[in-house]
């Protein structure tokens, strides 16, 4: 059960057609908000949309003029904005290759979605979340940033870019009463993931304090937590959430 109170908050989650962000839309809108789920998988974020109750809005976050029509749209369906997830990004399929192997097209693809897009969905979200007097943004990073994962350098790099981002974003909101968080997940239980080898998920298994596979719900408290009151005066932190396999 959803021990956090949402109600009447105007939630905005990026890549929430399924996996993580699917988890995060099911919690928001168990704990009282009012959710729009963005995707560019149009078909799985309007079915999921449909089974939440939320709203769904076509995202191509490697498109600016989509991303600024995205975040003027959920702000007209929920009637303003009150928090952002920044959790769309592309991890599927792209691990494997090493430093050397990593294709240029490739890398720029993974740094203009994750990252650009990150701070673009931010910056236009921003005059809304100005107006509600205390808006909260969490951006979904990595431990992958935390432990140098290899064979993954160009995701790697880019969740690494989204915690410092983090921090300087924090210090630029702070004055109008925005909070900046991230969560620094481990490996998860999803669609994403399934292309990751077995080994790779043993790691984490028995690298963990917590013996056992990373399920999303596992993640969705923290997210909760930073969209909700109890967060107001935590601003700029990193949390990571994978059962004691990082430890700050």
């Amino acid at each position: 059960m959803n021990s956090i109170n949402l109600n009447g908050r105007r939630i905005l989650i990026t890549g929430a057609a399924r996996g993580l962000g699917f988890a995060f839309a099911q919690s928001a809108v168990a704990a009282g908000a009012r959710v729009a789920i963005a995707d560019v998988l149009e078909d799985r974020g309007k079915a999921a949309a449909k089974e939440l109750g939320a709203d769904f809005i076509s995202l191509d976050l490697a498109k600016p003029e989509s991303i600024e029509a995205c975040v003027k749209s959920a702000a007209e369906k929920l009637g303003g904005l009150d928090g952002l997830v920044n959790n769309g990004a592309i991890a599927t399929g792209i691990g494997g290759p090493l430093i050397d192997q990593i294709e240029i097209d490739v890398w720029d693809r993974v740094m203009t979605v994750n990252v650009r897009g990150t701070w673009l969905m931010t910056r236009a979200a921003l005059p809304f979340l100005k107006k509600s007097g205390g808006g909260r943004v969490v951006n979904v990073a990595s431990d992958t940033a935390l432990w140098g994962a290899p064979r993954l350098m160009h995701y790697v790099a880019s969740k690494g870019a989204i915690i410092s981002m983090t921090r300087s974003m924090a210090r630029e909101l702070g004055e109008f009463g925005i909070a900046v968080n991230a969560i620094a997940p481990g490996l998860t239980l999803v669609e994403a993931t399934e292309y990751v080898p077995q080994d790779r998920h043993d790691q984490y298994v028995n690298g963990r304090a917590m013996h056992r596979a990373q399920m999303p719900e596992d993640v969705c408290g923290a997210v909760m937590f930073f969209l909700s009151d109890a967060a107001g005066f935590v601003t700029g932190q990193l949390l990571p959430v994978n059962g004691g396999f990082v430890m700050n």
